[in-house]
């Protein structure tokens, strides 16, 4: 495989790896800690007020999750948009003109991610509505 395409599939794998290793190891510490109280409960063991308190505190936490992607989406169009009036801003100083399409291409990344963000938001938003928990 050559240099040109190996250097930019190992850096995102190595970026993906970052981001998804530490998601789902708490995804399955959740469900092992889950498994864990379900059999402690067909066993008709006692179970701990405390235990059952955090657990629960920890799906509201996850129920406040379009909250989070719609600040999210807010923060990330809101830098997209710095970034455009920066390159603006930069296209007076630059009298070759690349400064402009060169802020561009950040600004395009950050409204892409910022847009899923709002898309996230917007699903979960229409999604709770219809089945309140």
């Amino acid at each position: 495989m050559d240099s040109d395409v190996f250097v930019p599939f190992l850096f995102f794998g190595f970026l993906t790896a970052i981001i998804l290793v530490p998601v789902l190891a708490k995804e399955r510490t959740k469900r092992s800690a889950h498994n864990l109280i379900s059999q402690a409960m067909s066993r008709g063991q006692d179970l701990d007020p405390q235990l059952v308190q955090q657990l629960s505190q920890n799906m509201l936490d996850e129920g406040n999750r379009a909250r989070k992607s719609l600040g999210s989406a807010v923060i990330l169009l809101a830098l997209a948009g710095g970034f455009i009036a920066t390159g603006f801003v930069m296209d007076g100083l630059d009298p070759g003109g690349d400064a402009r399409h060169a802020m561009w291409i950040p600004a395009t990344i950050l409204a892409a991610v910022g847009g899923a963000f709002l898309l996230l938001a917007i699903i979960d938003y229409a999604t709770k509505r219809r089945n309140p928990a």
